[in-house]
């Protein structure tokens, strides 16, 4: 199995598309004028210009023409570039057990150089024990084969290698106090996770804080949501917000903004980490 440890593909996308979409503006060609260019229509442009979709070498070199691109050479190079960006990552070995949306998430978490994230029913995945998860995905998915579970496991596994690469993602998580107290798979299981917990704590990219009951209403009242990051200067930061079937994926300036927001009121109301320590390992000796 590869191991991941970058980007790879994701980056690619989004490091082209963000070029065509400064080539675009600074020729003053609309998105629709641009969609109408190569046979296709304004949303594809967004998707293309965001990173969403792969690309068709001959549509890239029709809007580079568009754009003013007259140097062959040239073009070929952004071209080439875009057939990388085309290549598979390695999370599509599990395509039979991710919708497509869950893969775009993948792809941009094995890109980030920082995620900072908010949980409030479960922990999240990037901290998750084997034995956690299968208890999640158990309650969430009833009837689920054994199959379709080991590579559920083993996805959530590998996507935790971001922790320990040679770059590591730095992964900043507050998570509601509720959740560390719902005994996901009986008090063993939970036992486990509490002590991969703290001992991923012990990590200098892994910073996590507990939202204590005692905090009442905050500014994560309105669900779970990550924050990404990215290396290249060019890429803007990227919230993700989960839902049941969906996610949301918002990258406007004025809603990464007003998450940013949230993100520090929640890190500060919540327990700083040495104290989070604290009230985990009095969990433990109660388990």
């Amino acid at each position: 199995m590869t191991t991941p440890v970058g980007g790879g593909p994701t980056i690619q996308r989004m490091l082209v598309g963000s070029q065509l979409r400064r080539l675009r503006e600074a020729a003053n060609v609309t998105r629709e004028a641009a969609g109408y260019h190569i046979r296709s229509s304004e949303s594809k442009i967004s998707r293309l210009e965001l990173g969403r979709v792969s690309f068709k070498e001959r549509d890239v070199d029709d809007l580079l023409q568009l754009y003013g691109m007259a140097d062959a050479a040239e073009r070929g190079q952004l071209v080439d570039q875009a057939r990388q960006a085309n290549e598979r990552g390695w999370w599509h070995a599990f395509d039979d057990v991710m919708p497509g949306w869950f893969q775009n998430y993948i792809g941009l978490e094995s890109a980030a150089s920082m995620i900072r994230s908010y949980e409030i029913q479960f922990l999240p995945g990037l901290v998750q024990t084997a034995a956690y998860s299968r208890a999640v995905i158990t309650a969430s998915m009833p009837g689920i084969s054994e199959d379709q579970m080991d590579l559920r496991i083993r996805l959530r596994l590998q996507r935790q290698e971001v922790l320990r690469r040679p770059n590591p993602v730095q992964f900043w998580a507050v998570i509601d106090e509720a959740a560390i107290h719902r005994p996901h798979g009986g008090a063993r299981v939970l036992r486990e996770q509490i002590e991969h917990l703290l001992h991923l704590m012990t990590m200098a990219n892994v910073v996590v804080q507990i939202m204590p009951y005692a905090i009442g209403s905050h500014a994560g009242d309105g669900g779970s949501f990550s924050i990404l990051r990215f290396p290249e200067p060019d890429l803007t930061d990227l919230v993700y917000v989960p839902q049941m079937f969906s996610a949301s994926f918002l990258d406007k300036a004025s809603y990464v903004e007003q998450y940013s927001r949230m993100m520090d009121r929640l890190s500060v109301d919540a327990l700083p980490p040495d104290l989070t320590r604290d009230l985990l390992e009095g969990l433990l000796k109660g388990l």
